[in-house]
């Protein structure tokens, strides 16, 4: 059943919200910085938890308000993106067609049989791969044609759901974090995520320069040089406020020092700080995304960018099930 939302959009009931907001006792003292909590958008339930349910719940409102009955979207083979629409869509009854390129190199026979993919397979997605200089973009159009011409009626979500649409989310994602903050009489200096496809970014920048104007939104590239992503989440932000008739832009702040090799390329920082987050808090952060970001905190924390009067909000987006298709990356933490 199909909810207004208090931006003014309908959307579909996908995640269990509001996630839990929670202090990190362990690792801040791991660290010896500034009081860190996160915010666990990983507990959003739908197939595995994430950031892109409470994309899909705007996303597949709007596939549907238009009559869709296939669902078609893109990204690499182990996108976190991908099986949560492929589980969306089998909850809703939708056809769900994923583009998935091989563009991460260099890659175990788990990342091309585990994780995120198996998943995929489970909730009955159609897959189509192509290899990793395909343009998504272009593939997901001729798809989408052939399907009209088959009589069907497809819905494209472009990678990552970062649209305009999509970044509603988590503007909307920004009060709750603010109103659980305040509940708790706490206020955050910084918001630290993952920067990729860019729209859980460019959605909290706009709804955090809407309620907490001093709080810096920080993200952490796990793919783009720093010019291009700020331009990515910069395009985001400005199409998003345009939709929601508001013209308070936030500066943009990305990190892209942790990006290593490449997008989904493991990183001696990443290993570290995966492993920190599970040995001091039980917390599973990913390879990819998560990873990424948390070790970009973890060096701003030891670089001394932060103040003893800082309070920091990790803003967890999930993925761990893709730790299962880097099995090899970890291996060398099993017991003997």
């Amino acid at each position: 059943m199909k909810q207004d939302s208090p931006l003014g959009s309908q959307k579909i009931p996908l995640a269990t919200l509001p996630t839990p907001l929670e202090p990190l006792p362990a690792l801040t003292r791991a660290l010896g910085g500034p009081e860190i909590w996160v915010k666990r958008d990983d507990c959003t339930g739908l197939a595995g938890g994430g950031n892109k349910a409470r994309k899909l719940e705007y996303l597949l409102a709007e596939a549907l308000s238009l009559g869709a009955d296939t669902i078609v979207t893109a990204g690499g083979i182990q996108s976190n993106h991908a099986r949560q629409t492929a589980a969306a869509a089998a909850r809703l009854g939708l056809r769900c067609i994923l583009v998935l390129t091989d563009s991460v190199p260099g890659r175990s026979p788990a990342y091309h049989g585990n994780g995120n993919l198996l998943l995929d397979r489970l909730f009955g997605a159609e897959i189509r791969f192509f290899d990793g200089d395909t343009d998504p973009d272009r593939v997901m159009a001729e798809i989408a044609a052939s399907c009209e011409a088959e009589g069907g009626r497809p819905y494209v979500i472009p990678v990552g759901g970062s649209n305009a649409v999509g970044a509603k989310a988590y503007v909307a994602a920004a009060d709750e974090a603010y109103e659980q903050a305040t509940a708790l009489g706490l206020s955050f200096s910084h918001v630290v995520l993952t920067t990729g496809s860019g729209g859980t970014h460019a959605g909290l920048a706009l709804g955090y320069a809407a309620r907490d104007p001093d709080l810096r939104v920080l993200g952490i590239s796990v793919s783009r040089a720093h010019e291009a992503a700020v331009q990515r989440v910069q395009d985001l932000v400005e199409k998003t406020a345009a939709s929601l008739g508001t013209d308070r832009l936030p500066e943009i702040l990305i990190d892209d020092r942790f990006v290593g090799p490449g997008y989904g390329q493991p990183t001696p920082a990443m290993v570290e700080a995966v492993g920190l987050a599970a040995r001091s808090e039980g917390l599973l952060l990913d390879p990819v995304y998560t990873g990424k970001a948390m070790a970009g905190l973890i060096a701003l924390v030891r670089e001394g960018r932060f103040t003893a009067a800082d309070r920091i909000l990790f803003w967890h987006t999930g993925g761990s099930i893709g730790l299962f298709a880097y099995e090899e990356v970890f291996a060398k933490d099993r017991p003997e």
